[in-house]
């Protein structure tokens, strides 16, 4: 009976592999999609100032609040991976403050990374889930080590 049945397992697993990604796709390498239904919306993609005073650096990024807007409190973003790693990406919520939006990082303050679960879709294009509800605010996603900044806000 087994005998039977492992080739048809076999050939269910392998179809289950071999299928493609299907839907919209980025335009540009490297930066983060929000996926709203068939539409794809880039995120902010800018560099953040780093000032450093005392053992703390913040990184500062112009502007009250992104031009780049979701209301879903469970943003999917889409990328076509080219130089960026996506399992290195950490998801952060930005303070803002005085015109501008940042976060600090030091001895005493070390926010934590907003988890996100990556998977790929195929090819080189990745999808980018968050795993709990963000709140209101301004968030960005960004590069292990880098000063690069990809900024959205759940509004």
């Amino acid at each position: 009976m087994m005998r039977r049945i492992l080739p048809f397992l076999l050939a269910a697993v392998f179809l289950a592999f071999a299928q493609k990604y299907t839907g919209p796709t980025p335009s540009k390498p490297d930066v983060p999609y929000l996926k709203h239904a068939s539409d794809l919306v880039a995120t902010e993609a800018v560099t953040a100032k780093e000032e450093k005073k005392k053992e703390e650096s913040t990184y500062i990024i112009e502007g009250a609040n992104s031009s780049v807007k979701t209301p879903l409190a469970s943003p999917i973003f889409l990328i076509q991976a080219d130089k960026i790693n996506p399992d290195r990406l950490g998801l952060y919520k930005l303070e803002s403050k005085s015109g501008h939006r940042e976060i600090v990082f030091g001895p005493k303050r070390q926010p934590k990374p907003i988890r996100i679960e990556v998977s790929r879709l195929g090819g080189n294009v990745y999808r980018i889930e968050v795993d709990d509800s963000l709140e209101p605010g301004e968030y960005s996603l960004s590069p292990e080590g880098s000063n690069q900044v990809f900024c959205f806000q759940v509004f």
